[in-house]
């Protein structure tokens, strides 16, 4: 009579998937460590958006560099005591920096050229002279958990 042997995993097959578990594992754990990472940084986020729409509607604030405590900017409307007490402790810091500025006039002189080489002696609506002066900042509104950004463009004539 034969002896049956027994079907059984090897040590090396045994080791090899240990390993690949492994792997996978860690995989998943790194996954999940990053979204955790993410996820904080826009809980964060998200708390300081809504402090930013006090600085959109007060002309005061957002186009030159400042420092501020939030209960100064809605010290004018009737809020809740808790949110008061809040914002009372939130010092706030806002940091403008000019990204472009482009003055019309520049591009008066440009077209003024160019209509004079193209018409003969026609007077053409070209002509007009605009002094506008559009300015496009980037308004950096800083707390000590986080900051947001925001673009704001400015018309000087």
């Amino acid at each position: 009579m034969h002896k049956k042997a027994k079907r059984a995993f090897t040590l090396i097959e045994v080791m090899v998937a240990v390993m690949i578990i492994s792997v996978v594992i860690l995989a998943l754990i790194e996954m999940f460590a990053n979204n955790i990472h993410i996820f904080s940084g826009l809980k964060k986020q998200t708390h300081i958006n809504p402090y930013a729409s006090f600085f959109i509607s007060n002309p005061d604030y957002g186009l030159e560099t400042k420092s501020a405590v939030l209960y100064d900017l809605v010290s004018d409307f009737k809020l809740e005591d808790d949110l008061l007490r809040e914002l009372k402790n939130i010092k706030v810091e806002v940091v403008y920096q000019v990204v472009e500025k482009i003055d019309l006039g520049e591009y008066d002189d440009m077209n003024k050229d160019k209509s004079n080489e193209s018409d003969r002696g026609e007077k053409t609506d070209r002509e007009v002279k605009t002094n506008a002066i559009f300015e496009i900042g980037k308004t950096v509104i800083k707390t000590s958990e986080a900051s947001t950004a925001l673009l704001r463009l400015r018309i000087e004539q």
